[in-house]
């Protein structure tokens, strides 16, 4: 029984020094930038980076001349149609993270758990969000229209069109949002928020080199700056 013990102690102590390491190296990333030659353009795109405390996403026009997402992200889909708005706000995440855990007080240690350890099955979330305003959890960020065209091409071929039964929509939590089956498999090092991350470096934003949480995201975008759109 002791040996069973001392054994539990060890793994118990091992989990823990992952779990510090693990943070450590997020934090640690999120401050290494990406990009660092980076300036946001005088003229441009204004995108946004949004915060619900625990995600990170992406805030677009829903059209504009380089970008126009009415083929794919349609009114109808919505429970309400009537809340089809003129941006759209994107996230990536495990698919039944999102589904089994509407609200934070949903979730289950066991959902949680597997998340960590990923899935091949993911979605990308989409809410209709009407006339975005920069505020401390929706920081805007101004892109030249490659750097745009880049952002939405990126985020574009997350969907999993290849299939018509998965290209059908799931029912989001309200009448704005929808889920779209999505492609790429979530675990500890692709996150949600790595992945904004990640849409961003791509396009040659300024960002931490790895972006596991939301504010190794969030800490690269100014809460005060002035939307000029």
């Amino acid at each position: 029984m002791m040996r069973i013990l001392r054994g539990i102690g060890r793994a118990a102590s091992a989990l823990c020094l992952a779990l510090l390491a693990y943070v450590l190296a997020g934090i640690g990333g999120s401050l290494i930038p990406g990009n660092a030659d980076w300036q946001e353009p005088d003229t441009g795109i204004t995108i946004y980076v949004h915060d619900n405390g625990v995600h990170t996403g992406l805030v677009l026009p829903r059209s504009n001349l380089i970008a126009n997402w009415s083929d794919l992200v349609r009114p109808e889909q919505l429970t309400d149609p009537r809340y089809a708005s003129d941006h759209l706000l994107f996230g990536w995440g495990d698919r039944t993270f999102y589904l089994e855990t509407p609200t934070w007080g949903d979730l289950r240690p066991s959902t949680a758990f597997a998340a960590l350890f990923g899935s091949e099955k993911s979605l990308v979330h989409v809410d209709h969000i009407a006339t975005p305003q920069t505020a401390n959890d929706l920081r805007a960020i101004r892109v030249t229209p490659d750097q745009y065209r880049q952002i939405a091409s990126t985020i574009r071929a997350q969907f999993a069109l290849d299939d018509a039964a998965r290209s059908q929509p799931v029912t989001g939590y309200g009448r704005a949002d929808v889920f779209y089956e999505a492609h790429g498999r979530y675990n500890a090092f692709k996150t949600c928020n790595e992945w904004v991350g990640s849409i961003l470096r791509g396009a040659g934003v300024r960002v931490g080199v790895w972006t596991p949480f939301n504010f190794g995201v969030m800490r690269w975008f100014d809460a005060t700056q002035v939307d000029t759109r």
